[in-house]
């Protein structure tokens, strides 16, 4: 199914790709993120296949591009920043494309597994952030795919070769207010479902960054699964045609079968 392209600002990488389901009828929405470790040169084609798939199933995609460390206006705060708004514009756009805003999920996968994470716990930021959004659309439910989900974990981790350090500006020792803002650990707890799908083979982003989360989200009182699949490794889980993603596609399904609550 041909996509359409929207630009939900003014910059070349502000724009996403809108994937809507054939028939009638309100469609529940999937805010689909890529990864990369935030940097320029990975795109939102790394998902394309799973917004097929998904369009496939009776279910409207947004696929969000978003600028990226190395893209002018990148990192803190223009990254999440355009995430955010990316995800608002589903306001505006709803009635024109049929869109069922009380369902609603995010999935992202590495970085963009954080900031499908992220874009749950917005209504805890600070107002005093540039992060801080007064009326973020909320979400029925979040799917996080290898996800760099704790960003101090993966500073303290050196994953990517200093990533989050790139993405905040600097360690957790020099803007700590930048990870109290943008790391989804520091927003807990979400009061939506949370599920997170991770391969036991991953060397870019190990297992044990999910499964500390798992148990910070879960001590905070959240719905939170940790769904651990035996021999796989990163990109299997973006691969539309794995086991992997089969198993995604269900927990999906399921996160969406009932509304949420009005946004």
């Amino acid at each position: 199914m041909q996509a359409i392209s929207l630009a939900y600002g003014s910059e070349s990488q502000q724009f996403g790709e809108l994937y809507v389901p054939l028939g009638t009828g309100s469609h529940p929405v999937v805010v689909l993120i890529h990864g990369g470790f935030w940097r320029a040169p990975y795109d939102l084609t790394l998902m394309e296949g799973l917004a097929q798939d998904l369009v496939g199933h009776g279910i409207a995609v947004w696929n969000i591009e978003y600028r990226r460390v190395g893209d002018p206006g990148g990192a803190w705060p223009g990254t999440l920043q355009d995430v955010a708004v990316a995800t608002d514009y589903l306001r505006p756009i709803a009635p024109t494309y049929a869109l069922d805003l009380d369902r609603v999920i995010s999935v992202g996968h590495s970085a963009g597994g954080h900031l499908a994470l992220w874009l749950a716990g917005r209504s805890h930021i600070a107002k005093t952030s540039q992060l801080f959004s007064p009326s973020p659309l909320q979400l029925t439910g979040v799917i996080s795919l290898a996800g760099a989900s704790d960003l101090e974990l993966v500073w303290k981790l050196n994953l990517g070769k200093g990533a989050a350090a790139e993405l905040l500006g600097g360690g957790p020792a020099e803007v700590g207010e930048h990870y109290a803002s943008a790391s989804p650990t520091a927003l807990l707890p979400f009061q939506i479902p949370q599920v997170l799908i991770h391969g036991d083979a991953d060397d870019r982003v190990p297992l044990s960054v999910s499964q500390a989360y798992t148990q910070q989200a879960q001590q905070a009182g959240d719905a939170v699964r940790l769904i651990s699949l035996p021999d796989t490794d990163h990109f299997e889980l973006i691969d539309a045609k794995s086991q992997a993603w089969t198993r995604t596609r269900e927990e999906i399904l399921a996160l969406l079968k009932s509304p949420g609550k009005t946004k």
